[in-house]
């Protein structure tokens, strides 16, 4: 099997290659009356989109997005929701020259070791570019999750680039939509510029780390043991094309704490409990508090450049490869939409099993 859904209740698969027709997202579960249209869930693909600045790829997709079933007169009917993406830049020829060859860093290698044939056009359903079928049904999850729970926001930024990283003493949320980084330092959106142009003039990429937080969640979602929120967020995260590392509140920097330290402590406030800090990300025991849900992920560098790197061919011969074509220098910066959209799609599956299994019933405090 190749595993190609996720999601409990509201379940997405995802289809298509890199250089194939068109690609998208069947939906499953999506609840019944959320007003919904194309032009709702273009919005979230135009964020994601390539060719928007010099920084990412200048590969021209529209991305425009088709709904193909699911929705009359401008509402979820209840069944499956088909979203169609089509393709309409694809340069496969750039890719001839490496169709013997494995880039390195690239899943190249596996995909040939696992099914013994590869698509090298752009690398198939390992291509950055499958995440676009994400972002269309992360959009339906945010128009499900606008109507259920008005008060949620779910907002992405880019909180490092390669060894740099903003100060948060600077921090703006309104920041974030005026710069091509979607960061909410605007000092090292200017650093990161010359810096990032720098390494896209040699032929080189970079790496980054992208935050989602989740403010306004209620408390109660999640689940002990196996379904528990920060699992899912992590393993949603994880599944995300070049992310090699996932963290939840402080995540791995809570290993140097103490206990006094690392424990948010709980005061009474007139509307419900207060912490005192947020170590913990919003989630204890997988189960929401209340407080903003943070969750962070790794990006490696893009794995096609210019810059030339020692390979071998499909024959097992050592060769040289320099991968021509056009491509994200830091591929982290459109990976900002796409977590937005796995978080939303998590949190809206984990809302429809909470009224599932507890109808939102809450425990009394106080």
């Amino acid at each position: 099997m190749s595993f190609n859904t996720f999601g409990h209740l509201f379940r997405v698969t995802t289809w298509g290659e890199s250089h194939g027709p068109a690609l998208g997202a069947t939906v499953d579960g999506c609840p019944p009356g959320i007003a919904i249209d194309e032009a709702m869930i273009q919005h979230w693909l135009d964020r994601r989109k390539p060719g928007q600045s010099k920084f990412t790829t200048q590969r021209r997709e529209p991305d425009a997005v088709q709904i193909l079933s699911g929705v009359f007169e401008g509402r979820t009917t209840g069944t499956t929701i088909q979203l169609m993406i089509e393709n309409t830049d694809q340069r496969s020829k750039d890719y001839s020259e490496i169709a013997q060859k494995f880039r390195p860093g690239h899943a190249d290698i596996t995909y040939h070791q696992k099914y013994g044939l590869r698509d090298y056009r752009g690398g198939g359903r390992s291509s950055a570019r499958e995440t676009a079928a994400r972002v269309a049904a992360g959009g339906l999850a945010r128009a499900a999750l606008a109507a259920l729970v008005p008060d949620l926001r779910i907002t992405g930024y880019m909180v490092q680039m390669g060894p740099h990283g903003i100060d948060r003493g600077r921090f703006d949320w309104d920041e974030i939509e005026r710069n091509p980084f979607w960061t909410p330092d605007p000092q090292a959106a200017e650093d990161w510029a010359a810096y990032l142009d720098g390494l896209r003039k040699s032929g080189d990429s970079v790496g980054a780390v992208i935050e989602v937080t989740a403010r306004g969640c209620p408390p109660g979602l999640g689940a002990p043991i196996y379904a528990k929120l920060d699992t899912d967020l992590a393993a949603a995260a994880m599944s995300i094309n070049a992310v090699k590392g996932v963290e939840i509140g402080d995540g791995m920097a809570s290993a140097a704490l103490t206990g006094t330290a690392n424990a948010d402590e709980i005061t009474m406030g007139p509307d419900g409990p207060d912490y005192g800090s947020n170590h913990a990300g919003g989630i204890l025991g997988g189960i929401s508090t209340g407080q903003d849900i943070v969750m962070r992920f790794a990006v490696k560098p893009t794995s096609s450049i210019l810059t030339p790197r020692r390979t071998i061919t499909m024959d097992g011969e050592e060769t040289d490869i320099v991968t021509k074509g056009r491509h994200d220098p830091c591929v982290g910066i459109r990976a900002v939409p796409v977590g937005e959209a796995m978080m939303a799609c998590v949190i809206l599956d984990h809302l429809l099993l909470d009224r599932g299994q507890t109808g939102g019933v809450r425990g009394a405090i106080g």
